[in-house]
């Protein structure tokens, strides 16, 4: 879908709305520009818990989709789920009313701040965005923040402060993130993603994180952060000045004297081989050492001092469905994950294994069908230290089944794989399985966390 870019929206606009207003990143924009004295109105499918979050801001929130719903608007701001048959988005072209992109419309809102900290990557984008906001705000800083996840801290998924840092989380689908200006761009990692969108490969999602990157150097007093240990990234990024981090790699600021303590890793971070400080964190993993050392790269650029980025990356709590504990089945601890890609599973089963004295079970739902079928040996290689995995059906988000992959599929190429067809089913084998010291690990970017509520039954 065509869409008009903006740097500046018309100096008479009043009035936005939003077509999918109840997503992390659409309701996040609409609470920030209502805060700022707009009118927000907006529309979604279905009912949920921020659609009256929205409501209880004073914020309007239709149910469904109605050319109707369009009068009075000034600008419509939408997202790559919606398409032209939206009869919102096609009131609005024949209208003549401007049509503005979600990454746009942030891009548009950063543009005032004079730090502004990108955090791309295939992986891990909203926990180093939190990590990078809490070391900020508990520093004494007032940064004006949009993550793709919720935090207790924050109240949701995003916080508006002073003129001075703006926190961002840069998602790459269908290129979103060229919309936007950083002066800081942190590339964690680069991976097969999107394939639905990125037709051409690794090689076109190396490239559009390279033009991500080079982004920073049209702004004052630039910065590009990236992974030494990832190769796609150090390919991607070949040529281009940067500030690099590490474990195993030189790097500019390295990990070192790694342990673990239930999962969680405690560390020096030395920087250019002098010792910077020291971090032990309280989030599980060593996928969340990367998400520190990039966040300590990004907060000291934006002036906090070492040792307080040792002591805030420590009490950083994390964020929700990033191993978040949701309670237990026979005395099983269950924990829900946002992994929906073959190397964020590999990451969860391994904090998992670091963490429990027994079995790590899994429940996973695959998200979207373009994603299962172009990864689908990758998904059943994933799960090789996971002691039983439950398939449920894909979750189709935007998209029909046009490739002829199922979870049933999945769960046949998987070692210990079993296909339960529904969330309830999937909640029942695990009352059956599920004992006392396993973990329970329930995956996906859909609604597949409803099996842990199932559980609290």
């Amino acid at each position: 879908m065509s869409f008009e870019k903006t740097t500046v929206l018309p100096q008479d606009v009043r009035t936005f709305f939003f077509v999918g207003i109840g997503g992390i990143s659409m309701s996040s924009i609409a609470f920030v520009l209502a805060s700022k004295g707009y009118t927000v109105r907006g529309s979604d499918r279905t009912e949920s818990d921020m659609t009256q979050r929205l409501r209880d801001a004073g914020i309007e929130v239709f149910i469904g989709h109605d050319a109707a719903h369009v009068e009075g608007a000034d600008v419509i701001i939408y997202t790559g789920a919606v398409n032209e048959q939206n009869p919102e988005i096609a009131e609005a072209k024949k209208r003549g009313i401007p049509l503005v992109y979600r990454a746009d419309a942030i891009g548009y809102l950063m543009q005032k701040y004079k730090t502004r900290i990108g955090v791309s990557g295939s992986h891990g984008k909203s926990t180093c965005t939190a990590m990078i906001s809490h070391i900020l705000i508990a520093s004494g800083k007032d940064p004006t923040v949009m993550c793709g996840a919720q935090t207790a801290e924050m109240g949701g998924a995003y916080r508006v402060g002073k003129r001075e840092d703006f926190v961002f989380e840069a998602c790459e689908y269908k290129d979103s993130f060229l919309g936007f200006f950083p002066s800081v761009s942190v590339v964690l990692n680069i991976d097969l993603d999107h394939t639905d969108y990125f037709t051409g490969g690794l090689e076109q999602i190396k490239e559009s994180f390279r033009q991500y990157a080079l982004l920073a150097f049209a702004q004052e007093e630039p910065l590009v952060v990236s992974n030494a240990d990832d190769g796609n990234t150090a390919r991607a990024l070949f040529g281009v000045e940067k500030t690099t981090f590490g474990i195993v790699n030189d790097a500019d600021f390295c990990a070192v004297n790694i342990t673990y303590n239930n999962g969680c890793a405690e560390f020096d971070i030395a920087r250019k081989g002098e010792f910077f400080c020291h971090a032990a964190l309280s989030v599980p993993g060593r996928h969340n050492v990367y998400n520190a050392l990039a966040a300590a790269v990004a907060c000291f650029h934006a002036g906090v001092l070492p040792a307080d980025i040792g002591k805030y990356l420590s009490d950083f709590a994390g964020l929700a469905r990033r191993f978040e504990k949701k309670g237990s089945v026979n005395g099983a601890d269950v924990y829900i994950d946002y992994a929906h890609h073959p190397r964020e599973i590999v990451s969860s089963i391994a904090a998992a294994k670091k963490m429990t004295q027994g079995r790590v079970i899994c429940v996973f739902e695959p998200h979207t069908y373009s994603r299962a079928s172009a990864l689908f040996s990758e998904f059943a290689a994933s799960f090789a230290d996971s002691d039983k995995t439950f398939f449920v059906d894909i979750y189709a988000a935007r998209e029909v089944n046009t490739y002829g992959v199922s979870s049933a599929q999945l769960a046949e190429a998987t070692d210990g794989g079993e296909y339960t067809p529904s969330y309830e089913d999937a909640a029942r084998r695990l009352r059956e399985y599920a004992r006392k010291g396993d973990t329970v690990l329930i995956l996906g970017a859909g609604t597949v966390t409803e099996v842990a509520s199932m559980l609290a039954c």
